[in-house]
């Protein structure tokens, strides 16, 4: 039987394919919610996040990690129409400045206003990448509720993928390896 054809190898090169899909895989902070990652839970309410970096070539939208640093337009959509009769207040803070000190952590605030047009749009340029955290707090008569979402600014996957992909060819080897002595000792002397 040839190496191909055997359940191993396929088994194996299925295992190479799957640090292709780590990234989609990932759930990501508060942002991921009945399979559209774009949604953000506030409470029983629910907005819609997505980002824009016009320059460069991320101006294609994304709604999980921001793609390199620079300028970035973050929007947020207000799916349940309740929210527009709401005070609403973002935040963005260094996640090395810890929410301890969110003064001194913070890098954007727009203090609690009520958006009666049901979106809200932050104009930021990014100048360090890092990890930050995403504060939305609505104000719901006197009683506040918080959605917090990490994300990465200019933070690659490549170096945990390549990671992944070593681990698993290794495994493969040792795998292939194991059959074939596995094989040679039952053949006949």
């Amino acid at each position: 039987m040839s190496l191909w054809r055997s359940g191993i190898t396929r088994l194996g090169l299925a295992l190479l394919a799957l640090p292709l899909l780590a990234g989609a895989l990932q759930a990501h902070g508060g942002l991921s919610m009945d399979k559209d990652y774009c949604k953000l839970r506030v409470g029983p309410h629910l907005m819609h996040f997505t980002g824009f970096q016009p320059e460069g070539d991320y101006s294609r939208e994304f709604c999980e990690d921001i793609p390199a640093i620079g300028p970035t337009i973050i929007v947020l959509d207000f799916v349940d129409d309740a929210l527009r009769d709401l005070p609403v207040e973002v935040r963005i803070v260094k996640a090395e400045g810890g929410e301890a000190d969110l003064e001194r952590a913070t890098v954007l605030h727009r203090p609690p206003k009520i958006y009666t047009t049901g979106s809200l749009a932050l104009d930021y340029t990014f100048a360090d990448a890092g990890n930050y955290i995403g504060l939305v707090t609505v104000d719901e008569g006197g009683h506040e509720l918080v959605a917090r979402f990490p994300f990465a600014v200019a933070s690659s996957n490549r170096l945990r993928n390549l990671l992944v992909l070593a681990v698993l060819a290794v495994g493969v080897a040792g795998a292939i390896l194991w059959w074939r002595r596995r094989r040679a000792s039952r053949a006949p002397a």
